[in-house]
């Protein structure tokens, strides 16, 4: 019989205060290697044409094994999956928030189960639109905090938030590829006191990963530092830019995962935002 855990961090509902609903996980001692991984399902919001999406993230409890999984028995959505946009290659620790799974508008009372089998322990995760976690991953209300803008292009089309903004590209094993992406933000920060923090660094920060793919990636640089622009567009506080590459072991599919991240820092501090995902699709040619 397969265990049941379900992961949901610091939800929160329009229009109140934040609901923390911190469910226990399956006890499971320190391990650099052979430990399991969890799905997370961060919450629920409405999308402007009536649809609804499914946050999801994850938690590998290994220290040192970052683990792939291929879609399938093994890695599977359902109903309607296996595949339905989740990852292949699992980071250590907790990722939030990484992928969205839409659903129609008349989805209701039913759900979405995620299985994950790693290490040879399966686990399966709930998903639904329960109302208590319903969540507001575009503003934060306290300063009226949106997401970072992403681009892939300079003046290209953008996105903001967890759906986020994917691109195909080409690339050829051993060869670096050269990953560019433009960056705005509000640059607005909740603090406890209500009193501006200080010393405070640039307003995004951001992370390449490998999402899926059958060999290894290399990036030049993970965390790129964004280049601050002038002449940006007006009442935009802030804009950047930030320019990497990343080289491939093998020849095969491959997606590459970056977030932006703001003051609000990984998952929003459990608050559920404010961040901005983007995908690149990479064919790597022999």
């Amino acid at each position: 019989m397969l265990l049941v855990s379900v992961l949901c961090l610091m939800c929160s509902v329009p229009d109140f205060s934040a609901l923390v609903r911190a469910q226990s996980l399956p006890l499971e001692p320190v391990h650099e290697s052979g430990a399991s991984v969890t799905g997370a399902f961060e919450g629920w919001f409405k999308n402007p044409d009536g649809t609804f999406s499914l946050l999801l993230g994850y938690f590998n409890r290994n220290t040192k094994q970052e683990v792939d999984i291929p879609i399938g028995p093994d890695n599977r959505i359902e109903p309607g999956g296996p595949d339905q946009g989740q990852p292949t290659h699992f980071l250590l620790g907790r990722q939030w928030g990484m992928f969205a799974v839409k659903v129609p508008a008349d989805f209701n009372q039913n759900k979405l189960t995620w299985t994950i089998v790693a290490n040879g322990q399966p686990l399966v995760i709930p998903a639904s639109l329960n109302r208590d976690y319903e969540i507001s991953p575009f503003m934060e209300s306290a300063v009226v905090n949106t997401p970072p803008v992403l681009r892939f292009e300079e003046k290209g089309p953008s996105a903001q938030g967890p759906s986020g903004l994917t691109v195909t590209r080409a690339g050829k094993v051993g060869t670096p590829l050269n990953l560019t992406v433009w960056v705005q933000d509000d640059a607005k920060l909740t603090t406890s006191s209500g009193a501006p923090p200080r010393n405070l660094g640039a307003p995004v920060t951001l992370r390449w990963t490998k999402y899926r793919g059958p060999g290894a990636v290399t990036f030049s640089n993970a965390r790129p530092e964004l280049e601050k622009l002038t002449g940006g567009a007006p009442g935009v506080p802030f804009s950047g830019k930030a320019a990497t590459s990343a080289t491939f072991g093998s020849a095969g599919d491959y997606v590459l995962h970056v977030v932006l991240n703001d003051y609000s820092g990984e998952g929003g501090q459990g608050f559920q935002c404010c961040w901005t995902n983007g995908e690149v699709k990479v064919t790597v040619a022999p």
